[in-house]
């Protein structure tokens, strides 16, 4: 299968080589995006240490207050490919910058929230835009256009950025609801978001050529083409051509997997189903701040691996690891933290989010130069599993009284997703196809 514009390609753009600077501002704009992901990632620490102080507070079922994170979660996926292609239209500061200014409108108007469908605008609508502005899409966006060697090991750490920032606030709002109540852990958590809008308006630049060098690991400065079309026809032409590949549909359906079994199960409930067996809901947020902290290691490993190892059986080995860890979890509950349930933390750290690598790695080597957009709908995928999981899990929770259930569909579907993984094909030096210069029109054919 081969996707071919029937537009003339443009004309390469003009290199030319420069001298390498001693250190380059590729690490600069990634030290900046770090950050950036950190402060974002405050939001993504609230809602499984809020669900019972809502709960006791308004009394909301716990499915009601599921709904608001599902909406969060699927917002936040289904933002990810249109924000790729405005970060490509008006820049990545912007975005960004923007994005920051949702999270924390959407988190500081939570105190003053008498209704749930208040608690759905805020943290699934407003939340969930500003953060899926930010998403991983974002990272793809800036290791892109800014790395060609490291790309991979770049990419696991920014990723583990959102990790860092769950590792920052998880225990911090932890103690501020139990000893100052759930509004001013609320606060905390926008204050954070826009203390960091002035260092992305200072320093995150967009382009290496807007400083007349190259990327790191290039030689050559190369201008950035000029975006074709508008944001939302670019992304609604990805998807369509995308849509049609078979590899677009084993990562998207991997990947969904992926989201149900990290941000909607473990990172919505894993505090409650943990308070359920006795567990202070204090320790379950220390606990799941070690997945956080893990993670760090163990996604910054698994971009260093990414470029060193076949993505397909990186993605086939995390998959099929988390899913057997997934069906011994309810084994593992208790009132205190045991051992081996500190043992699965750590294990379950370091897969949370290892499958990012090597999952932009498979869309840039399928859909080349419109890898980044293809993999915010892919994430988007990822976010739609992730709703589900939520809702799902907080009805098995009202309707049988444990979570029990929800764990071992979760393994299982982990299992399925390993397999989704291994039958995704090496691809050429070609790829799939590459976004034409009138992205909006009827550019694409499509041959099979």
């Amino acid at each position: 299968m081969a996707f071919r514009p029937l537009v003339a390609p443009a004309r390469p753009a003009q290199t030319r080589s420069v001298t390498r600077h001693r250190l380059h501002p590729a690490w600069l704009v990634a030290g900046v995006s770090f950050v950036a992901l950190v402060g974002a990632a405050g939001f993504r620490a609230t809602p499984g240490v809020l669900l019972h102080p809502l709960h006791a507070e308004f009394g909301w079922p716990l499915a009601t207050i599921s709904a608001a994170v599902s909406v969060n979660l699927m917002l936040y996926g289904l933002t990810a490919p249109f924000a790729a292609a405005l970060m490509d239209r008006f820049g990545i500061r912007r975005v960004v910058a923007g994005a920051l200014v949702l999270v924390a409108l959407g988190s500081a108007l939570t105190v003053g929230m008498t209704a749930s469908w208040q608690l759905i605008l805020c943290w699934g609508v407003l939340v969930g835009l500003g953060t899926g502005s930010m998403a991983l899409a974002f990272v793809a966006t800036v290791t892109g256009r800014w790395f060609v060697r490291r790309r991979g090991l770049v990419t696991g750490v920014l990723t583990a950025g959102g990790a860092a920032g769950q590792l920052v606030f998880l225990p911090l709002v932890a103690v501020l609801v139990r000893d100052h109540g759930w509004r001013l852990a609320a606060l905390v958590v926008a204050g954070a978001a826009l203390a960091v809008v002035p260092l992305v308006v200072w320093l995150l630049r967009e382009h290496p050529a807007d400083l007349d060098l190259p990327a790191y690991g290039a030689t050559e400065v190369v201008p950035p083409a000029p975006p074709a079309g508008g944001a939302a026809a670019r992304a609604v032409g990805a998807l369509a051509a995308a849509a049609r590949t078979r590899p677009f549909w084993l990562l998207a359906g991997g990947f969904a997997i992926c989201g149900a079994t990290t941000n909607g199960l473990v990172g919505t409930h894993f505090v409650p189903a943990a308070h359920d067996h006795g567990m202070a809901e204090t320790t379950a947020a220390g606990l799941l701040a070690l997945v956080g902290l893990f993670d760090i290691v163990g996604t910054v490993a698994s971009g260093w691996l990414t470029d060193r190892v076949d993505s397909r059986l990186l993605l086939g080995a995390y998959y099929a690891l988390r899913g057997a860890s997934l069906l011994v979890l309810p084994s593992l509950f208790a009132g205190s933290a045991r051992p081996s349930m500190l043992v699965f933390i750590v294990f379950y750290g370091l897969d949370w989010v290892a499958t990012v690598p090597p999952t932009v790695a498979l869309c840039r080597e399928w859909f080349g130069a419109s890898g980044a957009v293809v993999f915010g709908w892919v994430f988007a995928a990822h976010q739609v599993g992730a709703a589900l999981a939520a809702t799902g899990a907080g009805l098995v929770r009202d309707r049988l009284g444990d979570y029990a259930a929800a764990w071992y569909v979760a393994g299982a579907l982990s299992i399925g997703a390993a397999g989704l993984s291994l039958l995704l094909r090496r691809r050429g030096d070609e790829p799939a196809f590459a976004l034409p210069v009138a992205v909006g029109r009827r550019a694409w054919s499509y041959r099979g």
